[in-house]
Order: structure tokens, then sequence, then C-alpha cells
């Protein structure tokens, strides 16, 4: 029986969530990341996973469809899928191999500025045009629809009126790398 929780970590952007994810858990004797998968090229997580021994994937178009996905993960033997800033939509077929084993984070408290096109920056200039007093960081499961699966836990920041999208965009970034690790570690070891 497999006694460690192997984790695959999917992202699209710098990959500093993906980062401190793997920092977090490296030494960690019950769950290891084995995968991580990148829309796009990334020299430096690519260099720290070849460092940790973690495979570090960047599938063409072609391959980004679910048999390649499954193939990888199953390869593996992985547990559950981290999304890190992954942009893309999670295929149905995975969500079903998955079932409550899909762990998001988004950069707003959802429900609020949430849903398809909603991420990064333009999160944060909606918050901003909003003129809410707290934004934060939501981790949920994964399901079927956009930032729409069940909240485990949100963590809230003050918005002040002075506020510029980079200025809030860095007290998200400062929750995320504070909290996500921690709840992942809590969710994946219930």
């Amino acid at each position: 029986m497999n006694t460690t929780i192997n984790i695959a970590i999917f992202i699209s952007g710098r990959g500093t969530n993906a980062k401190n994810i793997i920092n977090y858990f490296s030494g960690n004797k019950f769950i290891k990341v084995v995968l991580v998968l990148s829309t796009k090229e990334n020299q430096t997580i690519s260099t720290l996973c070849q460092d940790k021994n973690i495979v570090f994937l960047t599938p063409n178009t072609s391959q980004l469809a679910t048999s390649f996905y499954l193939q990888q993960l199953q390869e593996l033997k992985t547990d559950w899928i981290i999304l890190a800033g992954f942009l893309r939509k999670i295929p149905q077929e995975l969500i079903s191999h998955y079932p409550n084993k899909i762990i998001n984070i988004h950069p707003s408290l959802l429900p609020s500025f949430g849903g398809k096109g909603m991420y990064g920056d333009f999160v944060h200039q909606a918050v901003l045009a909003s003129g809410v007093e707290k934004s934060g960081i939501t981790i949920h499961y994964v399901n079927e629809e956009f930032d729409q699966g069940e909240i485990i836990a949100q963590y809230s920041c003050k918005v002040d009126a002075a506020d510029t999208v980079s200025m809030l965009s860095a007290k998200i970034h400062l929750l995320e790398q504070q909290y996500f690790p921690q709840i992942i570690e809590e969710t994946i070891s219930e």
C-alpha cells in the first residue's frame, strides 16, 4: 500500500506558488510533489524540479488532452492535483478521475470576482473598481465550473483607498504564500 500521498501541481504563470509548495513539502515523509505540469516553459521551476527529483512537463497544445494528463498522473501514482495559477479549464474526465482531489487557489474572496477570465490582475482591477473594503484568497475544490467548487478556506486582507493593482497583488501574494501549502497539507491529510 502506498503510504505517501503524491501530488501534482499545474501552473500557467511564474510558478511562485508552485515553488512555495515544493519547498514546503521538501523532506516531508508523507506528502510528495511528483509532477509539475506547466502550460509554458518555465526555466526557474524546471531547474527547481530537476534539483528536487520532480517530473516537469510542458505539454504542447495537442498534448493538453485529457488522455495525456491521465497517463502522466497515473504513471506517477498521483493522488491529488493542485492548481497554482493554472489558467485552463480542467476537463470533466479528469475531474471524474479525481473527485474532490483537485484543489485550486483564487485571488479573491469567492464567489465575488470569480469565473472565466477572472485571474491575476484582472481580479485585482475588478476588486479595486468595485470599492470593496477587503479582498483575499479562496482555496477550493475544483468542479466543472470555473471557481464554483466547494470552498475549503478563505483569508482576507484590507483594501486601502490608495491601493494600486500591484499593491493589492502583493497583499494577495503574501496570503497565498502563507496559507496555501498549509491548507493543502491539512486537506489532503484528513
